[in-house]
């Protein structure tokens, strides 16, 4: 961190005089990227335009009940300073509530503040905030739905979803790690579930015969997720305001099946929908995913996993969230 990080702000921004409309920061004080001085100086610079309130999380779920809790308490933008968990908590409490979301950067990827063009630095993030006290245009966007959940930009089953409750698993490697927690992940979950006899799902879609794979990334946005600032792409055909959610299914996971798939992730020349062993389905509004063997399944919602369902049911609300 700089020695006077002030000036990045900018002190002439900093200067103007408050604003009424009322903002909610809701923070996550485990979050990767969060440091308790930066943080002060950020929801200060943010005093000087909005009527700020901030407050702390302190259990897992706990943002959905504050974001709510700022609705219905007349906040015109709930701030999240935090990972995506943070925001997908956020956003499931402020659904269809009309009051607007705005994620700071303060996790390991920063997902959905990438995807609405945020700076990835947080000074420069909360600059961009503060200049959108004067440039007041909240939108609407789709929220994807599972079983219920919302979710922002992603959500997968099988792998995907494995290797992400794995991680998950272990938070303090998480936040060390990062995205090679993710690779050491992928490797161990590959060899011992996935290279001999792996899961089988079934994705079921209207209008669609139904496909057989070992793991379905649905989407909700134009990117699936990033490394680092690098776009991952699966399903090039969807956007935040497009009424539809999309899925790729991989049929089958084999040795040589993960590096060439790898391969299209990585070179956004190659369309991974592609492969000889993948599917897709998009303009979907709806779909179901189980296991064949009709064993739970995980399901991963912006990288966070949740509880094992029997089966996972996705759906999508058009203009369901608004986003600042």
């Amino acid at each position: 961190m700089p020695a006077d990080p002030l000036p990045a702000l900018g002190r002439d921004v900093l200067e103007q005089p408050a604003q009424t409309r009322r903002m909610v920061v809701i923070v996550n004080p485990f979050a990767s990227s969060v440091d308790p001085g930066l943080r002060r100086l950020v929801v200060a610079a943010l005093a000087t335009r909005f009527d700020v309130e901030a407050v702390d999380t302190d259990a897992p779920g706990h943002a959905t009940g504050l974001a709510g809790a700022a609705a219905r308490g007349g906040a015109d933008v709930v701030v999240t300073l935090g990972g995506d968990g943070t925001v997908n908590e956020a956003a499931n409490g402020l659904l269809g509530t009309g009051v607007a979301l705005h994620p700071l950067p303060g996790g390991s990827q920063n997902v959905y503040a990438k995807l609405l063009r945020i700076p990835a630095d947080l000074v420069d993030a909360a600059e961009h905030l503060l200049g959108l006290a004067d440039r007041w245009a909240p939108r609407q966007v789709d929220a994807g739905r599972v079983n219920g959940r919302l979710f922002t930009f992603s959500a997968g089953v099988g792998l995907d979803a494995d290797v992400v409750a794995r991680v998950d698993a272990n938070p303090a490697r998480k936040a060390r790690w990062r995205e090679l927690a993710y690779v050491q992940a992928a490797t161990a979950v590959f060899l011992r579930d996935y290279l001999v006899r792996a899961p089988r799902l079934i994705v079921e879609a209207p209008g669609h015969e139904p496909i057989e794979g070992v793991t379905a990334l649905v989407q909700n946005a134009p990117q699936y997720t990033f490394a680092g600032s690098r776009p991952i792409e699966v399903c090039r055909d969807q956007q935040l305001d497009s009424g539809t959610v999309s899925a790729a299914i991989m049929r089958r996971t084999g040795p040589l099946d993960l590096p060439t798939m790898g391969a299209r992730l990585w070179f956004q020349g190659l369309d991974v929908t592609g492969h000889r062993h993948a599917a897709a389905l998009t303009g979907l509004r709806e779909l179901t995913i189980r296991r064949a063997d009709d064993a739970p399944v995980v399901v991963q919602v912006d990288g966070e996993a949740l509880e094992p369902v029997p089966v996972a049911q996705f759906d999508v609300l058009p203009g369901g969230l608004t986003v600042l």
